[in-house]
């Protein structure tokens, strides 16, 4: 089965290339080729190296290559296509939307959604014609919750593949759709100095929590240089980390951690933090697993808010 090619084989392609049905056949019941739509497949080993993310890009490209060519892929796959973080949203069904009003369809394995866009609305991703990022960011908006849509928002500002401008002129071209208002309200919350869906979505639930609301991403310095940055800043004082050990354990580094790294790590945080408590500062800090129980999370910020006050 050395002789498929990479990537997503198609039926049509395969048999252009000279393989046959029995072929195919052999490569599926052998285990070396995974279907993962009719007429579609990958190498076994190609597909148990995806994450669910790049099996759901998988899925999207096979689908869109054999639907209608007026259809586009919207929603969560365009924003797969597009290399935006999701956080807590469904991968089981690709989205793509018609070019008309109704006639939606909720399927086992694809989400069609009926509702116009402009021919500026679209545009290509790995060969695929998909909404633009402005349109997909606005589409999600409007039909998934707040975080979830805070998580896509932040994400393509931080990355700069869209601007506050183009979301609001998205808001305004869906000004007659379903659930624009809930899409007004996240957009107006999105920022794109959150550096990570953990940090957006502790935004999400001080915003929720109705905890005051801090600055971002702020440098701190004393007389002998820069202390360094910090995630979420109040006014009185404390500084808010949200896996602070992340910055140097995972998310700047390339190849596994050492036990080393982690002990490295571990000291250069302390250091930190030293630092920043001899400048007059508190400090509180909440790790990923924390976002799933919120009020620990803003009843730590609070009595934090509540001591630097002080």
């Amino acid at each position: 089965m050395d002789s498929f090619r990479d990537g997503v084989i198609r039926r049509t392609e395969a048999l252009g290339d000279g393989h046959t049905d029995r072929d195919l056949r052999r490569g599926r019941d052998g285990g070396h080729l995974v279907t993962i739509r009719p007429g579609s497949y990958l190498r076994a080993s190609d597909f148990g190296a995806l994450d669910s993310v790049g099996q759901h890009r998988a899925l999207t490209l096979a689908t869109a290559a054999a639907c209608d060519p007026d259809l586009v892929v919207s929603h969560t796959s365009a924003a797969v296509l597009h290399g935006i973080d999701l956080w807590s949203v469904p991968l089981d069904r690709v989205h793509l939307t018609a070019d008309r009003t109704r006639g939606g369809k909720l399927g086992r394995r694809r989400h069609l959604h009926a509702t116009p866009f402009r021919d500026d609305e679209v545009t290509v991703r790995n060969g695929a014609r998909c909404t633009t990022v402005a349109r997909t960011v606005v589409d999600l908006a409007r039909t998934v919750p707040f975080e979830q849509a805070v998580v896509v928002g932040d994400c393509a500002l931080h990355n700069k593949l869209v601007t506050p401008g183009e979301l609001a002129q998205s808001i305004a071209s869906a000004h007659h759709r379903s659930g624009v208002g809930a899409a007004a309200r996240a957009v107006a919350f999105m920022d794109g100095r959150s550096e990570s869906v953990g940090e957006s979505r502790s935004r999400a639930l001080m915003h929720r929590l109705r905890v005051p609301k801090p600055d971002l991403q702020q440098w701190i310095s004393n007389s002998d240089g820069t202390v360094g940055r910090v995630d979420f800043l109040w006014g009185c004082g404390l500084v808010g980390e949200f896996d602070g050990l992340g910055k140097y354990r995972g998310e700047y580094r390339t190849g596994p951690a050492s036990e080393e790294d982690a002990a490295d790590a571990v000291i250069a945080e302390k250091c930190r933090e030293d630092l920043l408590r001899a400048e007059g500062f508190m400090v509180v800090r909440w790790v990923w697993r924390e976002l799933g129980t919120p009020n620990v999370v803003a009843n730590r910020i609070r009595r934090g808010l509540e001591l630097a006050r002080r």
